[in-house]
């Protein structure tokens, strides 16, 4: 069910809530927390679909905000409702505001978050330099970033870095979760020999290359140099190759999303290691609600030590 509001208020979108409830038995009660998403008009469907999917495993209420601060429109609030079947298991209430109806984000949404429930805060698309600052942000509990979402996406990272609050968390490093564990499988098998070097390709588009060669400079304590590819047919990592005395571990992905593992002195084996998508990202953050400090470690320490010892290398054209 949807209800449209136009040219309403937040006092108005709350009093039809109450009036659902009361009329339809839809309830509040379950929720776990609110999820708040900061759109550009007309990229929202997008992250509202991976809203919804998420919801089924964390029942939430979905505040998505799209706002359009121009001085020159009129100042405006629409809103849309949507419960049942057009929500998933959440609610989801879009907030479209222009002029000086959008001068101030927090007050357009203070009175529909859910009483003592955590509140997240995602930008699928362009984030604020300092997400922790932001107005939005302020009210978060965690707060959420893409930076492959980005004009620039390596520089996104960079800023991200310089901008970490606890709490703070990007898709870049959420993407990495099945590359991390199926490395950590690997070592965990004999041999049990020190890897003495680290390379890692990528795409130029990819952060999570450059987080997953920070992660590995930092937890293997090895040389570690990660090749950046502009125009690569194949988005995101391609291959990490640790080098041990024993022989070489190579683990590279296909753009099927199929990635081979080879190890000296065992079959060759062929893995699942497709790019994980926004539902399955979301869903991933909204499992856990305090701060990431292993990420934190990452993208302020161990990131800095990666370009410290060995810069970017950029490789030609595919």
């Amino acid at each position: 069910m949807i209800i449209d509001l136009p040219n309403t208020t937040i006092s108005q979108v709350s009093k039809a809530l109450v009036k659902m409830r009361e009329e339809n038995g839809v309830v509040a009660l379950g929720r776990v927390l609110t999820l708040i998403i900061s759109a550009s008009t007309g990229s929202e469907e997008v992250a509202i679909e991976a809203a919804n999917d998420a919801s089924r495993e964390h029942p939430m209420r979905v505040l998505v905000v799209c706002a359009n601060g121009d001085s020159t429109l009129e100042a405006r609030l629409d809103a849309e409702i949507r419960v049942g079947g057009d929500a998933g298991a959440s609610e989801v209430i879009i907030l479209r505001a222009s002029g000086e109806a959008a001068s101030d984000e927090q007050s357009l949404v203070m009175g529909l978050l859910l009483p003592d429930a955590p509140v997240v805060t995602w930008w699928p698309g362009t984030a604020p330099a300092v997400p922790g600052h932001a107005p939005l942000g302020r009210i978060a509990h965690r707060r959420i970033t893409d930076a492959s979402a980005q004009p620039n996406p390596q520089a996104a990272l960079a800023q991200l870095a310089a901008s970490y609050m606890p709490g703070d968390i990007d898709f870049a490093w959420t993407r990495l979760t099945l590359w991390r564990a199926q490395l950590a499988a690997v070592l965990d098998q004999p041999p049990y020999s020190p890897v003495t070097s680290v390379h890692v390709e990528g795409s130029d588009d990819s952060p999570s290359t450059t987080l997953l060669s920070a992660w590995l400079h930092s937890a293997l304590e090895a040389p570690t140099e990660y090749v950046l590819t502009p125009g690569a047919t194949s988005h995101g990592i391609h291959s990490v190759r640790m080098e041990r005395s024993t022989g070489a571990i190579d683990l590279t992905r296909s753009v099927a999303g199929v990635a081979v593992l080879t190890q000296p002195e065992q079959p060759t084996h062929s893995l699942a290691l497709p790019r994980r998508n926004l539902r399955d990202c979301l869903a991933d953050e909204l499992r856990r609600l305090d701060p990431d400090e292993l990420y934190g470690q990452v993208i302020t320490e161990a990131l800095a030590r990666l370009g410290a010892s060995q810069p970017i290398t950029t490789g030609p054209a595919a």
